[in-house]
């Protein structure tokens, strides 16, 4: 799952990307208004964390933006101001919660687990589908109550297309959510395939259903 970092503070803005990359969340950070404008605008993530005093611009006119983009992208507004006004106005604009500083990281990580599982999971802990069945906060795999060994980047990965159903979705798609900002360095999607072979072999060998299909030229798609 793929995290977004909007803060300016350098020492919260590094102790939430040390604690979230503990949690298995791939963080990236943008440290001002324009930075924050230019990921939203080329990427996609699963959750945002927003501060709303930003240099450069105000975190409300980045929930503008994502608004005008018709973005799907969860967001938690982060921010030293506790007003009423603002967190009604944030969640007005399409804020999906509201955390005032100072706050406990473990918080932080259960807020985002809670936006994420609501947004693509239905919130639900189980995703069951057929004999395939994903505990989402035991991070477990079964297939007809067995259990299937994944790794980190399989899990992230089945997680994904679980959670977007029925969409075509490009192999770049696939590297960003994948490395993040990295994925632009890549001279190949290479590892995309290896991964997602190794995903339908371990689901095909335990007696999973067909749902991952290969649109070739196009990518892939979770059909259900």
């Amino acid at each position: 799952m793929k995290i977004l970092i909007i803060e300016d503070e350098p020492e919260l803005a590094k102790g939430m990307v040390d604690y979230l990359s503990g949690q298995h969340y791939l963080c990236e950070l943008a440290t001002d208004y324009h930075q924050a404008r230019e990921k939203i605008g080329m990427h996609q993530y699963d959750c945002i964390l927003l501060d709303l005093m930003l240099p450069g611009g105000s975190g409300m006119e980045i929930l503008d933006e994502l608004k005008a983009q018709h973005k799907e992208d969860g967001v938690i507004i982060i921010s030293a101001k506790n007003s009423l006004e603002d967190k009604i106005h944030g969640l007005e604009l399409g804020a999906d919660d509201y955390l005032a500083k100072p706050f406990h990281l473990s918080e932080l990580s259960a807020r985002i687990f809670s936006v994420i599982r609501r947004k693509n999971f239905a919130n639900s802990n189980i995703i069951q589908q057929g004999e395939l069945k994903v505990d989402l906060l035991a991070k477990t795999v079964e297939v007809a109550g067995s259990v299937v060994l994944l790794t980190k980047k399989e899990f992230d990965l089945l997680l994904f297309f679980m959670g977007n159903k029925n969409k075509v979705i490009s192999k770049s798609a696939l590297a960003e959510h994948l490395s993040g900002d990295l994925a632009d360095m890549l001279d190949n999607h290479d590892f995309i395939y290896a991964h997602i072979k190794n995903l339908k072999k371990k689901l095909a060998e335990a007696g999973s259903g067909s749902y991952l299909k290969t649109l070739y030229g196009n990518g892939y798609k979770w059909e259900i």
